[in-house]
Formats: structure tokens, C-alpha cells, sequence
């Protein structure tokens, strides 16, 4: 191949792939409206809402990971950055009048890491982390 085709081929390819990259409302509809509901009210309780608690939830350091880990985040065919622009479109869409006015975006370091260790029984992690946690403590 000479050397004009092959940087034209790669010029193709680069732009072609970032052209058709998914938006996170577009990956969050693939990958996650199927349990969750395209308008994320879930079915509670084995599919949580997506409204309300997760921003709250944001104020736990060990539940900041947890969106990742879940098995449908874990294993979502996309990459971690697009799955840390999924989480955060999430929150904002779903949770921002309940984000703690300090809260920062997920980065794309801690999804990683987070989605490594996938949850076997989230529903127990929430329990364990989530729903024993006194709730008095966030509303101040």
C-alpha cells in the first residue's frame, strides 16, 4: 500500500470512528434503559430509580464506585470513558437537585478502577453501604 492510501486510510478511520461515537443519553438508551427504563424509573425494588438517591448516594466515598461495578455497568460492550460520560450524564440528568454541592464528576480513573471489581450481589452492597448509613448526617 503506498504510503498517500495508507495515511488516507487512517485519516478515515480516525474520524469515522469519533463521528459515530455514541453521546451518553444515546449508550444510556443501548446499554442501560432496558432495566432501567428509557426516563430511569427502574423497577424497584431489584432495579432502582435512577432519580433522587443517586445523587445523594454521591456523598458516600464507597458508593461513588458502585455505579461501575454493577453487573450492567461492568459489562456494557463500551469503553471506561464513555461509561464514566454515561454515569455522570446520569447523575445530572436523573439526581442533580440531590448531588452534594460539593460533588465532582466521576473520573474516568476511578470508573476503571471501580469497574474491575464487579459487584456479585449489588443489592447486598447497597445494603451494607447505602441503606444502613444514618441519612441525618447528608440532609445538614
Amino acid at each position: 500500500m503506498s504510503k498517500p492510501i495508507l495515511i488516507l486510510s487512517l485519516v478515515i478511520v480516525f474520524f469515522s470512528t469519533n463521528l459515530f461515537a455514541a453521546s451518553p443519553r444515546i449508550n444510556y438508551l443501548l446499554y442501560c434503559s432496558g432495566c432501567h427504563r428509557p426516563a430511569g424509573e427502574g423497577n424497584p425494588p431489584n432495579v432502582p430509580t435512577l432519580h433522587g438517591e443517586l445523587g445523594r448516594m454521591m456523598s458516600i466515598q464507597k458508593m461513588r464506585g458502585y455505579l461501575a461495578r454493577v453487573p450492567g455497568s461492568a459489562h456494557a460492550p463500551i469503553t471506561n470513558t464513555e461509561l464514566t460520560e454515561v454515569l455522570n450524564w446520569m447523575l445530572e440528568e436523573f439526581s442533580a437537585d440531590t448531588l452534594p454541592e460539593d460533588f465532582k464528576k466521576l473520573s474516568v480513573e476511578e470508573v476503571t478502577a471501580a469497574r474491575s471489581q464487579i459487584l456479585a450481589d449489588p443489592n447486598k452492597y447497597r445494603a451494607d453501604y447505602w441503606k444502613a448509613y444514618d441519612f441525618s448526617d447528608i440532609e445538614k
